[in-house]
């Protein structure tokens, strides 16, 4: 038996294909270059869904192909996708406007009013969260701002459910989508009733609820066609992409942390505690193992400016003449601190952890006399690790245990730069393993369809590519520069 996972990210979409065992056979992207983020209006965000399915059809054919296997082979399928974005779809199955995707900030307002509304103690013991700036949030902002939209509307959908649309025809969503879309009601463990009547959404607009590892739906007829996947076979696993990049790495349990360094940066953490003292600046998930009996939440940092500052970088400022590989390497020759300069790396829409405000990104200390491109490499990846320390710092403080940090092997974290300030200022432990979101999607549906029990199956210290531990030598040099950093963070926080 072979299994197909897929990753739907806002930049590219990966599958894997793995063998019963977990074995990877093939993994391959597309496309090769960045898909665009369309942004008609400052802090907006959009995607074309149908452009995720097209480039989703082309790797499908492309990932088989490099297999060198019959796609009949294939006996279930994994999906993994971009959190929180928000798709429409009409009663004719098809697309009624652009999702609007996880870095959009056009619904702040709307989820903070709601939280003033309904109280923080509803939305803290219901919710787990302040209605922020997630799907729910967004969906409320399409039935205020496009009510022509909204009265076409017969599901909204997650990206994932999409994409499982678009395979087997069924309009189904999972706990952990509706939990990321802060409609999940955690005491009566059902969708949000509370904040759907608050907003006058009616309740038939949410899309049937399935488990994460069951059998949710088969591939169509028209899915098998427009695919190339064998028809019947079924989807028996979906999660959002920080919960899928956690069980890639078999972070399940209280006290096992995971992150990612993509074009957002996150760190996840999984506890047993359904209370949270810093919910209007960390989430609170049904991670993938959650049960009403068993609780288990995923609480998580997300940074919308992480890799998107370094690639903007490359691009605007190197104009990639250089790999990532190749800018990581210039930067090391810098010494820590960037010899004065400053980044602060959010550019990308408004910053959860900065409690919604969104105060772009900004460059301090640069001296023309000075400083040359590599400087602000070196500073700009300095800037992304200290705010995963800062990040991280918030979710200590709401109760998530300290422990190894656990991170594949396709992101930021391939820079030993980037990964050793983390690790020398959380005093930490940090493992790199080889891999990926699509191949995390795979191995779980592998698991749905009883292949193997758990991960723990296959995941193994084997897996580890890379190990980072506290620079004790330097610890004053990364101490000093992460002050300077915070300093200035806080006084930038504080005009505006």
């Amino acid at each position: 038996m072979k299994f197909i996972g897929y990753d739907v990210g806002s930049s590219s979409i990966k599958a894997s294909i793995v063998d019963e065992q977990g074995k990877v056979i093939a993994h391959a992207k597309y496309p090769e270059t960045e898909m665009s983020i369309d942004s008609p209006k400052i802090g907006w965000a959009e995607q074309d869904p149908e452009q995720w399915w097209q480039n989703l059809r082309i790797l499908t054919q492309k990932v088989i192909a490099e297999s060198h296997i019959d796609k009949n082979e294939i006996k279930g399928i994994g999906i993994s996708y971009q959190m929180h974005g928000l798709v429409l779809v009409g009663k004719d199955k098809q697309v009624l406007r652009p999702s609007i995707i996880w870095c959009d900030s056009r619904a702040v307002e709307t989820g903070d009013e709601a939280f003033n509304d309904l109280g923080e103690k509803v939305c803290m013991d219901k919710l787990l969260n302040s209605p922020g700036n997630f799907t729910a949030s967004k969906l409320k902002w399409v039935k205020e701002n496009e009510p022509e939209v909204y009265e076409k509307i017969w599901k909204f959908m997650l990206p994932g459910d999409f994409i499982a649309l678009k395979l087997s025809g069924e309009s189904t969503t999972t706990v952990t989508g509706l939990s990321e879309g802060v409609l999940w009601d955690f005491q009566k463990h059902q969708p949000s009733k509370t904040l759907l009547n608050h907003w006058g959404i009616d309740e038939s607009l949410v899309s049937k609820v399935v488990d994460n590892f069951t059998e949710q739906c088969v591939v169509s007829k028209q899915g098998a066609e427009e695919s190339g996947l064998p028809e019947g076979i079924p989807i028996l696993y979906r999660a959002g992409d920080q919960p899928n990049n956690a069980l890639s790495l078999n972070v399940m349990n209280p006290g096992e942390i995971a992150a990612t360094g993509g074009t957002s940066g996150v760190v996840y953490g999984v506890t047993d505690n359904i209370h949270s003292k810093e919910s209007v600046r960390v989430n609170n998930f049904a991670h993938i193992n959650h049960t009403q009996e068993q609780p288990r939440i995923g609480k998580m940092l997300c940074l919308n400016g992480a890799g998107i500052q370094y690639s903007w970088l490359r691009h605007q400022v190197d104009q990639k003449r250089h790999s990532y590989q190749e800018l990581n390497d210039l930067a090391s020759q810098i010494p820590i601190g960037s010899d004065g300069i400053i980044v602060l790396p959010f550019g990308n829409g408004a910053e959860r952890v900065l409690k919604n405000k969104d105060i772009g990104s900004s460059t301090y200390n640069l001296n023309f006399n000075r400083h040359k491109s590599v400087h602000l490499f070196r500073a700009g990846l300095e800037g992304i690790a200290y705010s995963f320390v800062y990040g991280t710092e918030i979710l200590m403080n709401d109760g998530l245990q300290k422990g190894i940090i656990k991170a594949g092997g396709d992101n930021l974290f391939r820079s030993s730069l980037f990964a050793q300030s983390i690790a020398s200022l959380l005093d930490t432990e940090i493992r790199i393993f080889d891999t990926t979101g699509s191949t995390g999607a795979a191995r779980a549906a592998a698991i749905g369809a009883g292949a193997f029990d758990t991960l723990n199956d296959i995941l193994t210290e084997k897996d580890i590519t890379t190990t980072y531990i506290p620079d004790f030598k330097n610890m004053d040099q990364y101490k000093e520069s992460y002050g300077k950093w915070k300093t200035k963070l806080e006084q930038v926080i504080i005009s505006y």
